[in-house]
C-alpha cells in the first residue's frame, strides 16, 4: 500500500482505537470516580485515590500508547495483509468458526502478555520500558494504556502476532481488542468486582482479578498474568498475599 494512502488511513484508524479507548476507560472512570464514588468504597482495593496529576499523566501516555496501536494496526490489516493467516470475507467461514477463533486468541495473548512483562521487570529493562506503567502505585482506569513508547510498540504487537498465528478475520481480532481493552481497565479499575470467595471457586483461582493486579501494581513483583492466573500458578509468581488481599476488598476476612 502505498505510504499517502496510510497517511490518510492514520487519522481514521487513530480515531476509532482511541476512541473505544476513552469509552472503556472514561466510562469506568465516571462510575467509579466520579458518580458512585462513595457508594463503592467497600470495594475499593486500595483506600487512597490517586492524585489528579496521576490521571493526567496516565491520560496523555495512553494517547500516545494508541499512537503505537495505530501504527501496528495499519502495518498488520493493510501492510502486511496478503502474508497473514486473514481470511478476506467474514462469509468465508460460519459464524461460529470465528467464535472458536477466539480462544486461541485469547490464550496467546494471555501467555504473550505474561512472558512480555515477566521480561520488562528485569532490572536491565525495568526502568527504560517499563517504569512509565509503575508510576501508578495505585491505578485508575486511565493507567490501562499508560506505556513507555517501548513499551506500547510491545503491547501492540499482540495484533500482529495474531494476524500470522490465527486464520480468523481482521474484524474478530477488533473485537477481540475491544474484549482486551474493557479487562484492562477491570484490572486497573481500583475496585474488585468479583463476588467474596470467588477466587477460591474452581475457575475463580485461574482469573486474574483487578486485586491481583492491583498488587502487581502497589508491590512491582507478581501477578504477571493479564487474563488469567494461569502462568502465574504454572510458574510460582503469584503473590503470597493474593487471598488476603482479595478476601480484605471484597468484605470477607
Amino acid at each position: 500500500m502505498e505510504l499517502e494512502k496510510l497517511t490518510d488511513l492514520f487519522p481514521k484508524v487513530y480515531f476509532n482505537i482511541g476512541i473505544r479507548y476513552l469509552l472503556a476507560a472514561g466510562l469506568a472512570f465516571l462510575v467509579f470516580y466520579v458518580l458512585f464514588r462513595s457508594r463503592f468504597l467497600t470495594r475499593r482495593i486500595q483506600q487512597a485515590f490517586p492524585r489528579t496529576a496521576d490521571y493526567r499523566r496516565d491520560l496523555l501516555y495512553s494517547l500516545l500508547t494508541v499512537f503505537f496501536f495505530t501504527i501496528i494496526a495499519l502495518l498488520t490489516f493493510f501492510v502486511l495483509r496478503p502474508y497473514t493467516l486473514l481470511y478476506v470475507s467474514l462469509s468465508d467461514k460460519t459464524v461460529w468458526y470465528w467464535l472458536l477463533t477466539v480462544i486461541p486468541m485469547f490464550f496467546i495473548h494471555d501467555f504473550y502478555f505474561y512472558w512480555a512483562h515477566r521480561l520488562m521487570h528485569h532490572p536491565k529493562l525495568f526502568k527504560a520500558v517499563h517504569k512509565i506503567h509503575h508510576l501508578s502505585t495505585n491505578p485508575s482506569p486511565w493507567t490501562a494504556y499508560a506505556f513507555h513508547p517501548l513499551e506500547a510498540f510491545i503491547e501492540a504487537a499482540i495484533i500482529l502476532i495474531l494476524a500470522f498465528t490465527v486464520p480468523t478475520h481482521a474484524f474478530v481480532i477488533m473485537l477481540f481488542m475491544i474484549f482486551q481493552i474493557i479487562y484492562n481497565v477491570y484490572g486497573h479499575l481500583g475496585y474488585e468486582l468479583f463476588p467474596a470467595g470467588f477466587h477460591k471457586t474452581w475457575i475463580g483461582k485461574y482469573i486474574n482479578t483487578s486485586v491481583a493486579h492491583n498488587q502487581h501494581h502497589a508491590r512491582f513483583h507478581g501477578n504477571y498474568g493479564l487474563y488469567t492466573l494461569i502462568w502465574d500458578r504454572l510458574f510460582g509468581t503469584v503473590r503470597e498475599d493474593y487471598d488476603a488481599s482479595f478476601e480484605q476488598a471484597t468484605g470477607k476476612q
